[in-house]
């Protein structure tokens, strides 16, 4: 990266909060803490970061509640920490947009290593469209905009309709869609593609109902109009 990544760190438990600070900036990271998910709002709204790791058990809002306010004005990546171990909660942060997670306790360094790699995916994103198209991709941020209105959506969503606005008229298959979303395809069904393409439209309704410029090509996959 040309500069270094701006990390936001929502911990309440003090000696947590500064060993998670040591590590990323021992990696060169720029590290802000905050102690409560309403200081973390305010802060995100008014500042910019690369990425948030935030705590699920905090004394006032939920982890979770967190980070479903935040998708619903910003998309920048979310590493979760958790005490929880249970795979429902794990399902339940990854479903409502965070892009990783580390159960506590955890090592500093597994953590810094995690970060590392959101970052570097969220570095290689689609590229961006030609000015004036309906969607505008934001490479840095793994934002989208359609028709100027900036959509909320999961780590699996953004990926998903990247790929195909980075190829519209293309028709993808549900595995090559899975390839370009998950991490480990082959650990997810391909009917889970039909889950996330339903959410995206559901998404792309709210700000055009008059459109759909996702294209279902039954027995084959999907495509963006072009």
């Amino acid at each position: 990266m040309s500069s270094r990544p701006r990390i936001l760190v929502v911990e309440d438990e003090p000696s947590i909060r500064d060993a998670i600070q040591y590590a990323l900036e021992s990696e060169g990271c720029d590290v802000d803490c905050r102690g409560t998910g309403g200081e973390a709002l305010v802060f995100i709204d008014a500042e910019a970061c690369d990425l948030v790791v935030l705590d699920v058990g905090l004394p006032d809002i939920n982890g979770f509640d967190v980070c479903r306010r935040l998708r619903a004005r910003h998309s920048l990546p979310v590493l979760f920490l958790t005490a929880r171990s249970d795979e429902i909660d794990r399902v339940v942060g990854l479903e409502i947009g965070g892009d990783d997670y580390v159960t506590k306790p955890f090592s500093p360094r597994e953590l810094s290593a995690r970060v590392r790699a959101i970052l570097r995916r969220a570095g290689n994103a689609a590229p961006a469209t030609t000015a004036g198209a309906p969607f505008e991709v934001d490479e840095e941020r793994c934002a989208i905009r359609y028709h100027g209105t900036p959509l909320a959506l999961s780590r699996y969503e953004y990926r998903l309709l990247a790929a195909l606005v980075a190829k519209p008229g293309r028709v993808f298959s549900r595995a090559q869609l899975m390839d370009a979303a998950w991490e480990e395809p082959e650990a997810s069904m391909e009917r889970t593609v039909d889950t996330h393409i339903k959410s995206v439209r559901a998404k792309l309704r709210a700000v055009r109902p008059e459109a759909d410029p996702i294209r279902t090509h039954r027995g084959f996959g999907y495509s963006l109009e072009s």
